[in-house]
Protein backbone atom coordinates (compact mmCIF):
# COMPACT_ATOMS: atom_id res chain seq x y z
CA UNK A 1 0.00 0.00 0.00
CA UNK A 2 1.59 3.15 -0.98
CA UNK A 3 0.12 6.30 0.62
CA UNK A 4 0.56 10.02 -0.51
CA UNK A 5 -1.23 12.04 1.57
CA UNK A 6 -3.57 11.29 4.97
CA UNK A 7 -5.28 13.38 7.55
CA UNK A 8 -4.71 12.96 10.99
CA UNK A 9 -6.31 13.64 14.62
CA UNK A 10 -4.01 14.07 17.64
CA UNK A 11 -4.39 11.26 19.34
CA UNK A 12 -4.89 7.47 17.11
CA UNK A 13 -2.67 7.02 14.29
CA UNK A 14 -4.72 4.10 12.89
CA UNK A 15 -7.28 1.59 14.35
CA UNK A 16 -7.18 -1.89 12.61
CA UNK A 17 -10.49 -4.24 12.51
CA UNK A 18 -10.02 -7.88 11.20
CA UNK A 19 -13.12 -9.27 9.91
CA UNK A 20 -14.96 -12.81 8.78
CA UNK A 21 -16.16 -11.20 5.49
CA UNK A 22 -14.47 -8.53 3.87
CA UNK A 23 -17.00 -8.04 1.12
CA UNK A 24 -19.96 -7.78 3.61
CA UNK A 25 -17.67 -4.99 5.62
CA UNK A 26 -16.66 -2.81 2.80
CA UNK A 27 -20.02 -3.37 1.56
CA UNK A 28 -21.21 -1.80 5.70
CA UNK A 29 -18.49 1.03 5.81
CA UNK A 30 -18.89 2.21 2.24
CA UNK A 31 -22.49 3.08 3.05
CA UNK A 32 -21.64 4.48 6.68
CA UNK A 33 -18.62 6.66 5.13
CA UNK A 34 -20.52 7.81 2.32
CA UNK A 35 -23.55 8.89 4.86
CA UNK A 36 -20.64 10.39 7.05
CA UNK A 37 -18.97 12.41 3.82
CA UNK A 38 -15.80 10.42 4.71
CA UNK A 39 -14.12 8.72 1.10
CA UNK A 40 -12.39 5.31 1.51
CA UNK A 41 -8.66 5.85 0.88
CA UNK A 42 -7.84 2.49 -1.27
CA UNK A 43 -8.52 -0.94 -1.67
CA UNK A 44 -5.56 -3.98 -1.68
CA UNK A 45 -5.79 -7.90 -1.61
CA UNK A 46 -7.55 -8.39 1.72
CA UNK A 47 -7.68 -5.06 3.36
CA UNK A 48 -9.15 -1.43 2.49
CA UNK A 49 -9.04 1.47 4.44
CA UNK A 50 -10.65 5.29 5.22
CA UNK A 51 -8.64 7.67 6.88
CA UNK A 52 -7.38 6.03 10.68
CA UNK A 53 -9.85 2.98 9.83
CA UNK A 54 -7.54 0.32 8.16
CA UNK A 55 -10.43 -3.07 7.84
CA UNK A 56 -8.51 -6.36 6.66
CA UNK A 57 -8.90 -10.39 6.77
CA UNK A 58 -7.46 -12.42 8.69
CA UNK A 59 -5.03 -14.13 6.48
CA UNK A 60 -4.15 -10.41 5.71
CA UNK A 61 -0.47 -9.82 5.93
CA UNK A 62 -0.79 -7.11 8.26
CA UNK A 63 -3.40 -9.06 10.07
CA UNK A 64 -1.58 -11.47 12.87
CA UNK A 65 -4.02 -14.48 11.34
CA UNK A 66 -6.57 -13.37 14.15
CA UNK A 67 -9.91 -11.46 14.60
CA UNK A 68 -10.11 -8.86 16.39
CA UNK A 69 -12.95 -9.46 18.27
CA UNK A 70 -15.54 -6.75 19.37
CA UNK A 71 -14.88 -3.09 19.75
CA UNK A 72 -16.57 0.11 19.72
CA UNK A 73 -15.73 2.97 17.49
CA UNK A 74 -17.12 6.86 17.16
CA UNK A 75 -16.74 8.45 14.25
CA UNK A 76 -17.90 12.07 14.35
CA UNK A 77 -20.64 13.46 12.86
CA UNK A 78 -21.14 17.41 11.49
CA UNK A 79 -24.87 17.16 12.87
CA UNK A 80 -27.95 15.25 13.53
CA UNK A 81 -28.80 14.68 10.06
CA UNK A 82 -25.50 13.19 9.21
CA UNK A 83 -25.70 11.04 12.38
CA UNK A 84 -29.47 9.95 10.87
CA UNK A 85 -28.31 9.17 7.91
CA UNK A 86 -25.21 7.08 9.33
CA UNK A 87 -28.29 4.82 10.85
CA UNK A 88 -29.78 4.36 8.18
CA UNK A 89 -27.38 3.62 5.99
CA UNK A 90 -26.15 1.22 8.28
CA UNK A 91 -29.58 -0.85 8.48
CA UNK A 92 -29.26 -1.26 4.92
CA UNK A 93 -26.32 -2.39 4.49
CA UNK A 94 -25.86 -5.00 6.98
CA UNK A 95 -25.48 -3.40 10.42
CA UNK A 96 -27.98 -4.21 13.43
CA UNK A 97 -29.72 -2.03 15.73
CA UNK A 98 -27.98 -1.27 18.78
CA UNK A 99 -29.36 2.20 19.65
CA UNK A 100 -31.24 4.39 17.15
CA UNK A 101 -30.25 8.14 17.14
CA UNK A 102 -31.18 9.70 19.60
CA UNK A 103 -29.47 12.40 22.73
CA UNK A 104 -27.28 9.94 25.26
CA UNK A 105 -26.96 11.52 28.80
CA UNK A 106 -23.07 11.42 28.40
CA UNK A 107 -23.13 15.33 27.91
CA UNK A 108 -26.00 17.88 27.15
CA UNK A 109 -26.19 17.89 23.21
CA UNK A 110 -24.92 14.48 22.65
CA UNK A 111 -26.42 13.06 19.57
CA UNK A 112 -25.79 9.74 18.70
CA UNK A 113 -26.67 6.14 16.93
CA UNK A 114 -25.35 3.02 17.27
CA UNK A 115 -24.98 -0.09 15.27
CA UNK A 116 -23.34 -3.80 15.23
CA UNK A 117 -21.31 -4.25 12.09
CA UNK A 118 -21.27 -7.56 10.04
CA UNK A 119 -18.71 -8.79 12.96
CA UNK A 120 -20.31 -7.58 15.83
CA UNK A 121 -18.27 -4.05 16.62
CA UNK A 122 -20.51 -1.35 17.99
CA UNK A 123 -20.17 1.26 16.06
CA UNK A 124 -21.55 4.39 16.69
CA UNK A 125 -21.99 7.99 14.73
CA UNK A 126 -22.38 11.23 17.21
CA UNK A 127 -22.53 14.92 16.96
CA UNK A 128 -21.07 16.64 20.31
CA UNK A 129 -23.64 19.81 19.40
CA UNK A 130 -22.76 23.17 18.01
CA UNK A 131 -18.61 23.72 17.94
CA UNK A 132 -16.19 25.64 16.29
CA UNK A 133 -13.26 23.90 14.81
CA UNK A 134 -9.38 25.10 14.52
CA UNK A 135 -9.32 22.88 11.32
CA UNK A 136 -11.05 20.42 9.81
CA UNK A 137 -8.44 17.87 9.77
CA UNK A 138 -4.45 17.28 9.73
CA UNK A 139 -3.35 16.89 6.67
CA UNK A 140 0.34 15.08 6.40
CA UNK A 141 2.06 14.63 2.75
CA UNK A 142 5.00 12.78 2.40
Amino acid sequence: METQEVYRGRLIDHIQLVVQDLAASQTFYTAIFDALNVPLGGTGDGFFWADELFVSTSNSEAAQGILTGRHHLAFQARDRAMVDAFYQAALAHGGRDNGAPGERRYHPGYYAAFVLDPDGNNIEAVYHGEANRSTPAVRITF
